[in-house]
């Protein structure tokens, strides 16, 4: 069994509209949400063993606040093309990925992370497919189980998402 969790970064702030993109940080609401969601991550006992992020201020500190809340066994890498990845761009970090690696986890950006997350989740509960499906607000956490013994095979409809969370739906 193969799990995939796509964490998108939490809310980044637009108030300096001359700021380049990949140096925007997280506004009030992101720096608040993404620690809330790390502790739902270790509510569900989520630990992922590889965690890829892209280098982008607002995901480094998206992952800097969820971290504390997790495992201390994963190895992190931030990977320069992750920075706004395409869906198959995605799919193919995805796939290279070795199949040592039971638990895969990818802090990125959209629309890639709602396309992989849509392409990948074939089966589950139907309401948080629909949910999944209508959008993957900042923040948002889809949890994707594969059937699978390698990464290399995972395609299209393959996962069974076994979450979709937001901060606003948190309890």
């Amino acid at each position: 069994m193969l799990t995939l969790s796509l964490l998108r970064h939490a809310k980044s702030s637009w108030a300096d509209p001359a700021q380049d993109d990949f140096d925007r940080p997280l506004n009030e609401r992101g720096r608040e949400a993404a620690p809330r969601m790390g502790a739902y991550m270790a509510e569900q006992k989520l630990a992922p063993k590889l965690i890829l992020c892209s280098p982008a201020l607002r995901t480094r500190q998206t992952l800097a606040l969820v971290l504390p809340h997790l495992q201390r066994t994963a190895e992190i890498a931030y990977e320069d093309d992750l920075y706004l990845a395409s869906t198959g761009q995605l799919l193919k970090k995805i796939r290279k990925t070795t199949a040592a690696t039971s638990h895969l986890m990818i802090v990125g950006h959209d629309p890639g992370m709602h396309g992989i997350a849509t392409k990948l989740a074939g089966s589950g509960d139907p309401a948080a497919l629909d949910f999944l499906t209508a959008k993957f607000p900042t923040a948002g956490l889809a949890v994707i189980l594969f059937d699978a013994k390698s990464w290399s095979g995972v395609g299209d409809g393959d996962g069974r998402l076994r979450l979709f969370m937001t901060p606003k739906r948190l309890p």
